[in-house]
């Protein structure tokens, strides 16, 4: 080749080059930085402080720039709420709290709120309502004991106070279930940023300093967290519909198992039941046990004694009681009356029906019990000959449109009414009809 020709080949070949890596993006091009988003749209349960911890985690070992937990919650545990407030602050990544649109965080929702690094809601959502309550078995009540409002009092304000956020209305959300709106909040120093969505919040607090680090949100990655399976079923189990669900599942079939043994339904009772537990969080009323044991063992005395007498009775009445007890209690919740409404109604609701249903079963069982055997219903009943019988002579007749075999003492031929006298078997015994 000659040497100009070589000369524009590599002349070629160096532009060719050249606008290749001018098109090839940088290694370093694109958003360096990504932010979590966790999402809780149930109640808080047991298992949300166990999500909310290992979402901390995630966001602290892979780098995010900040963890956004979107609030969309009815309330919940004052337990677990303290207890997701303590890993927010002990958490080495900011964390976000912000109330979706179309969104309310009520009650534990709010305190969770106000315990976030930064705090927003969306237009037109509302917080409030935090007065605690404890179930009973008249249902929900507020708690009105001074000990227990004064020290939640004391932490909600300790909360909101570390984060420089409005102290009054820390505490008349707990004593007055005092409820805002976003503009109101934002107004009222709640929270700081009102925003219609995330990409929105996180331009607005972008170039902050939270944690001794400058946020850089505007053009980092969404990424949504999602809990591993073992937290997938345990925020499952621990919402209170689906426990209070369990346990009374759990119970009905340890009684129809025990009744009846190698069905099987024993151990799903078992299986169902220590489900129930593990989502209540093992927040158990030992008198409540008592009387489900109680009802239990004297429903399976009834079943198994003639006559629904004062063990049934009983038995019905100490297991739906013991049922009601055992809805999530013992501790201070905080749950909007919606909810708390919900929650009694599903585990009451569940408890008579299966209750009647008891009862119906016990009914079938003794009606079975007095019933007079199946042959005394053949004896001098009709039915009409279909072959000739007679002495040594088996043949079919027609009873009540079935075909029976029968024999007679006596020759009778076909298509003639007899009278059933017994029954040997299979084999019906008659005679000529008079």
């Amino acid at each position: 080749m000659p040497v100009k020709g070589i000369h524009h080949f590599l002349l070629i070949f160096f532009l060719c080059f050249i606008l290749t890596a001018a098109y090839i993006p940088s290694v370093d091009a694109g958003p360096q930085q990504k932010v979590l988003v966790l999402e809780i749209s149930e109640a808080i349960t047991p298992a949300s402080d166990d999500i909310i911890a290992d979402a901390i985690e995630r966001a602290e070992n892979e780098n995010f720039e900040a963890l956004v937990i979107s609030l969309n919650t009815p309330g919940g545990g004052l337990d677990e709420t303290q207890k997701i407030i303590s890993s927010i602050e002990n958490a080495s990544v900011p964390v976000i709290g912000y109330v979706p649109e179309s969104g309310k965080a009520w009650s534990a929702g709010t305190l969770i709120l106000m315990g976030t690094d930064i705090a927003a809601m969306a237009p037109f959502t509302v917080i409030g309502s935090a007065q605690p309550v404890q179930m009973s078995a008249e249902g929900t009540k507020p708690i009105k004991d001074e000990k227990i409002i004064n020290a939640l009092v004391k932490f909600s304000v300790a909360t909101a106070s570390k984060h420089g956020r409005n102290e009054t209305f820390a505490e008349e959300v707990i004593t007055k279930n005092k409820n805002l709106d976003a503009q109101e909040a934002l107004k009222a120093g709640v929270i700081e940023y009102v925003a219609p969505s995330i990409p929105d919040l996180l331009v607005q607090i972008d170039g902050q300093q939270v944690k001794r680090r400058i946020l850089q949100t505007e053009n980092a990655e969404i990424e949504n967290y999602e809990p591993p399976l073992s937290l997938s079923l345990l925020r499952l189990i621990s919402n209170p519909i689906i426990s209070s669900l369990l346990l009374t599942l759990g119970i009905y079939g340890l009684i129809f198992g025990i009744a009846s043994p190698g069905a099987g339904a024993e151990v799903f009772g078992i299986i169902s039941i220590a489900l129930g537990l593990i989502g209540t969080g093992f927040d158990i009323n030992i008198g409540a046990i008592f009387l489900i044991l109680l009802g239990i063992g004297l429903l399976i005395i009834e079943i198994k004694v003639p006559g629904f007498g004062i063990f049934g009775l009983a038995g019905l009445i100490s297991l739906i009681i013991g049922s009601i007890l055992l809805v999530p209690m013992g501790s201070e919740n905080i749950y909007t009356p919606e909810f708390r409404r919900l929650l009694t109604l599903t585990v009451v609701a569940p408890t008579i029906v299966f209750g009647l249903f008891l009862v119906f079963a016990i009914y079938k069982v003794n009606e079975i019990r007095k019933k007079k055997p199946v042959i005394g219903e053949f004896i001098g009943d009709t039915a009409q000959t279909i072959d000739p019988l007679g002495p040594g002579k088996t043949g079919f007749v027609r009873y009540k449109g079935e075909y029976w075999k029968a024999k007679s003492e006596e020759k009778i031929e076909p298509k003639v009414e007899v009278e059933i006298t017994g029954k040997v078997r299979e084999v019906l015994l008659v005679k000529r009809k008079v």
